[in-house]
């Protein structure tokens, strides 16, 4: 029976991530799945959410509008205001962050985790900034090919970074991109004490005209709008749209990613490390976060609305409108262009086809733009590759994914190889409880349709 049961959960999974179609500059979205995910395919649902990319979604509106930047201090000591992606439409005055993955809350911090066969934790905020500060209280991973990541990323993947590999735990890597070109000449490297050990507070000061990274204070770098014009494309290759934060822990060193991102990890995940066997994943801890919205009077850099969108494909600054388009979805199978779907009092426009994905999943590659080195890898090249298969109902909670066949992302609260270890670290677990009954029910209904 479990084996028939994992062969059709399997079968399903591989069918609806094979339906997903690819989306890029060149590539639109299809009409019936128009939104074009962080990750780089087509779907519905939450597609439609952080992360949608409205220059290569079927048109501007398919993206659901991003929530407008709240100045606020974010500290860790519940799990009342994080929420899965698997349950969040949009409401950013119910959620304050977005989780992909398994989070922890141990001490008054949360812990990013990652187990073995998973692809680690990303918490998202639910509100996006457009130019301000924002400062990080946390201590890193720990092992070769394990990634730290503290980001500011755009839907059309403006990205300002921090990146720490767990075989350096004395460094602090940044980086920049416009709109997710690559340029391997942007970084810079900061040095400061153990990482793993000590807290830091790493801080991103974003303006119009400048970006200043500091550590616990101290400028490390800094960025001049001016230093970054293109005579060639006539341009700023500057971040410079509205941008989550995203805090996350992933595997480098993951053996399906190129091997560029893999020696630039410091090797392959080693999962018979220390922290596995103690405590059953790897962890980042994070204390708290500081948001400071930049508060000018005018565009570019307001919030005095309720959302952001935007009204030209360029995806510049001066393309993002901030305005009063709602931001929050019915259910999964709505996208921007028809919020309702799905609403319990009746129904609107033509359902989306019965193979849609509605939440985006990862495959072990880096949650923002930089694949490293200039390789794509197998991972990066289809980054949905293991997207999540789930029920269009609002309501579940159950995900099922793969990652080129090894790593899937997933509750190490599930009962499966990838058990948590938090209570070996004494912690009150409160994380996503995913069902397999669930699990199995939203498959074959799925199927049936």
């Amino acid at each position: 029976m479990h084996s028939s049961i994992t062969a059709a959960l399997l079968a399903a999974t591989t069918v609806l991530a094979a339906s997903a179609p690819s989306c890029s500059l060149t590539q639109k979205c299809p009409s019936d799945t128009p939104c074009c995910s962080q990750y780089g395919q087509c779907g519905v649902g939450a597609y439609c959410l952080g992360g949608c990319d409205p220059r290569m979604s079927f048109g501007l509106d398919s993206c659901v509008p991003a929530p407008v930047c709240q100045s606020k201090t974010y500290n860790f000591d519940s799990m009342d205001r994080i929420t899965s992606n698997t349950k969040y439409l949009g409401d950013s005055s119910k959620t304050d962050w977005v989780m992909d993955g398994a989070a922890v809350i141990y001490n008054d911090n949360v812990l990013l985790t990652m187990a073995p066969d998973t692809v680690g934790t990303l918490l998202a905020s639910s509100t996006y900034m457009w130019y301000g500060n924002v400062k990080a209280t946390f201590k890193t991973s720990r092992t070769q090919g394990v990634v730290t990541a503290f980001i500011l990323l755009s839907d059309v993947k403006d990205e300002i970074d921090y990146e720490f590999v767990g075989a350096d735990l004395k460094t602090a890597q940044t980086n920049y991109y416009f709109q997710g070109i690559p340029d391997y000449n942007h970084g810079t490297n900061i040095s400061l004490s153990d990482t793993f050990n000590n807290y830091h507070t790493y801080e991103i000061d974003w303006t119009p005209d400048q970006v200043t990274w500091l550590v616990d204070g101290q400028v490390g770098r800094t960025l001049k709008k001016s230093d970054t014009w293109n005579s060639t494309t006539n341009q700023w290759m500057y971040p410079q749209t509205p941008a989550r934060v995203q805090l996350s822990l992933w595997p480098g060193g993951l053996e399906s990613n190129g091997q560029g991102t893999i020696d630039w990890a410091g090797g392959l995940v080693n999962w018979n490390s220390p922290d596995i066997s103690s405590n059953g994943y790897f962890y980042a801890t994070f204390q708290s976060v500081t948001i400071d919205c930049f508060n000018t009077s005018s565009a570019p850099g307001t919030n005095t609305g309720v959302s952001y969108t935007y009204n030209n494909a360029a995806g510049t600054n001066n393309t993002v409108v901030d305005g009063d388009d709602p931001t929050v979805l019915a259910s999964f199978i709505g996208t921007g262009t028809d919020m309702d779907a799905g609403k319990a009092s009746g129904s609107s426009a033509a359902a989306p086809s019965a193979t849609a994905e509605t939440v985006p999943g990862r495959s072990g590659e880096n949650p923002g733009t930089d694949n490293h080195a200039g390789d794509t890898g197998s991972s990066s090249s289809s980054a949905a590759a293991g997207s999540s298969a789930t029920s269009t109902a609002a309501d579940s909670s159950a995900t099922l994914g793969s990652s080129n066949g090894a790593f899937t992302q997933g509750d190490p609260s599930s009962g499966s190889s990838t058990k948590s270890g938090a209570e070996k670290l004494g912690a009150q677990e409160n994380v996503l409880k995913g069902s397999m009954f669930a699990g199995i029910v939203a498959v074959v209904a799925v199927m049936a349709l």
